[in-house]
């Protein structure tokens, strides 16, 4: 059976920043449509993901273990870190909360730690195992990379609706900025991978990343 054409053997190339196919016949160096540069592969993909995971990693530690915001019910007040409030909403009888709130803050960030590494090792490893399923697992990383958002909006609608005072207030703390960053410089390595680098063969990664360096010049 005859292996379908790929895009270098029709002389496309898809921008990246409004999505059409450009055709490279000629050696252009910006998308026709918006003007874009460019690029058959994004310009040192691997490299920045790593940057990026590795800084998202070096915040997810003071994110877990700083408290994310402080409680004051009539004068006492009690820090809660992202896993004390998650077993707080638990032992008060809401455990669907909970379990939204460890998925979204905890499972979620962890899921996108592994899911990326293996990305990134398998394409460095010029690996050829399950390709079609390694593209699923990207595209999956993408969709569910927003919803690691949810326990910072949280802790900012408590902290703005719950203001009685004397009686109770709920302010953040700084667990909550650096989840926040986690949650940035993850989004940023996933941007940052390319996808079509699992299909590429070693030779032909590296040919077009030459061509890519040789236009940008």
């Amino acid at each position: 059976m005859k292996t379908p054409p790929v895009a270098s053997d029709l002389n496309l190339c898809l921008c990246h920043t409004c999505g059409l196919a450009c055709d490279t016949t000629n050696d252009p160096h910006e998308c026709e449509r918006c003007g874009a540069p460019l690029h058959r592969r994004k310009t040192n993909s691997l490299t920045r993901t790593w940057a990026y995971m590795f800084t998202a990693l070096a915040f997810y530690v003071p994110a877990n273990l700083l408290p994310v915001m402080n409680t004051k019910m009539v004068g006492n007040g009690a820090d809660s870190t992202i896993m004390s409030g998650v077993l707080e909403f638990w032992e008060a009888g809401a455990w669907d909360i909970a379990l939204i709130i460890f998925i979204a803050s905890i499972a979620v960030p962890g899921i996108k730690f592994v899911a990326i590494t293996l990305l990134l090792i398998t394409v460095r490893r010029d690996s050829s195992w399950a390709r079609k399923e390694r593209s699923k697992l990207y595209r999956f990383v993408e969709v569910i990379g927003y919803w690691s958002m949810l326990d910072v909006i949280v802790v900012a609608l408590v902290a703005s609706l719950v203001k009685f005072q004397a009686l109770a207030d709920i302010e953040p703390r700084a667990g909550i900025l650096f989840f926040g960053l986690v949650v940035v410089f993850t989004m940023l390595a996933a941007m940052s991978f390319d996808p079509r680098l699992i299909w590429d063969t070693r030779d032909q990664s590296d040919n077009e990343e030459t061509m890519d360096e040789v236009a940008s010049h």
